[in-house]
């Protein structure tokens, strides 16, 4: 072989190895890229998905509240009810103690506030 032959031979196999090295680089940055618009990708596929299960359960935690709103108000009347229904009472006590000639009992100043304000 003759000395510009091994030469040739010599710069031919560096560029055979440079030549891999710069494709393996390529092939590992597509490689990536790939990686990565294959994620985003099922990002975006997964995102009605999540949007319908996040609807799904905003509108069951919804509903739930709803429900425990409509008990709470129907909770309400009740007491109310029952409220005005004690009062009427302990007035009736108060007129049969006073017809009776007896003193009735002072009433609390929270019950005073009410029927003076009616808050």
């Amino acid at each position: 072989m003759s000395w510009w032959a091994g030469i040739v031979a010599v710069l031919g196999t560096v560029g055979a190895v440079t030549a891999g090295a710069f494709a393996a680089r390529a092939t590992t940055r597509a490689a990536a890229a790939t990686a990565e618009a294959t994620r985003a990708a099922a990002l975006a596929q997964a995102e009605p998905s999540q949007r319908a299960e996040d609807r799904a359960a905003f509108d069951a935690i919804k509903k739930e509240l709803r429900e425990e709103l409509t008990a709470t108000k129907q909770e309400i009347v009740r007491v109310r009810g029952v409220l005005y229904s004690l009062s009427r009472w302990a007035l009736a006590l108060r007129d049969q103690v006073l017809e009776l000639g007896g003193t009735p009992r002072q009433t609390p100043d929270d019950v005073e506030d009410y029927y003076r304000t009616g808050v």
